[in-house]
């Protein structure tokens, strides 16, 4: 039988989002004490409101965070394609923080696990970032992150998406974002704030669709891996 695993973040009120990005927000909306005496037999309900950044919690971007293009898709006009397919995790955890993930960490970390990458496949990469720092301010700039090089490895190896478990796939220390650069020129999209810990150097059907929401430049979403 397929086993299912939960790579997303939980949401709660002081979960670490990226700096400049709206923090998240929770509050009792209705209770069933208020709600109760609105109707007979015993029959009440509850609900919980809150405010998300489209590039909060676990999330894949949309073309239009990363292009300045009007006509730039926003998530709600993205292929549903995108966020569905074979996947492998890749671990590069062994790069030091503050600096780039190259081809040959990437490359290592396949022949380690004995994996392989084919065309059309979507890639997830093992940082740790969130397995050290989960819930601590070290999480939004103590990790390593793909670099140009890495950048220009995805786009010839033909990869569909690709995610990190950190706040950004590039490096916390670089002023140009390689990464997302090449994902603005390429059309390729990514995940972040995933909890990869599970998947690390493994082969499996992702799943990560996005919420729907019209205008939006990025999508929450609760990313599953099918073993």
């Amino acid at each position: 039988m397929p086993r299912l695993i939960d790579l997303s973040q939980p949401i709660y009120e002081e979960m670490k989002v990226y700096p400049g990005h709206l923090k998240t927000v929770t509050f009792q909306h209705a209770t069933h004490e208020e709600t109760a005496p609105r109707f007979e037999g015993g029959f009440s309900f509850q609900t919980l409101g809150f405010m998300l950044n489209d590039n909060g919690p676990t999330h894949v971007d949309s073309f239009s965070h990363l292009d300045p293009d009007p006509s730039a898709p926003t998530i709600d006009q993205m292929s549903l394609d995108l966020f569905y397919g074979t996947a492998i995790c890749v671990d590069v955890s062994q790069v030091p923080e503050e600096t780039d993930i190259m081809p040959s960490h990437i490359e290592a970390g396949l022949e380690k696990a004995g994996l392989e990458v084919r065309e059309g496949d979507m890639c997830f990469f093992y940082t740790a970032t969130y397995d050290r720092y989960a819930g601590k301010k070290e999480y939004l700039s103590n990790f390593a992150g793909l670099g140009a090089e890495a950048a220009e490895w995805i786009v010839e190896k033909g990869i569909k998406t690709f995610g990190v478990d950190s706040p950004t796939p590039d490096n916390p220390i670089s002023k140009t974002y390689p990464i997302h650069m090449m994902c603005r020129r390429e059309h390729i999209t990514h995940y972040e704030n995933l909890v990869l810990t599970e998947v690390v150097g493994t082969r499996f059907t992702f799943v990560g669709f996005p919420l729907k929401v019209i205008g939006a430049h990025g999508g929450p979403t609760r990313a599953v891996a099918i073993v």
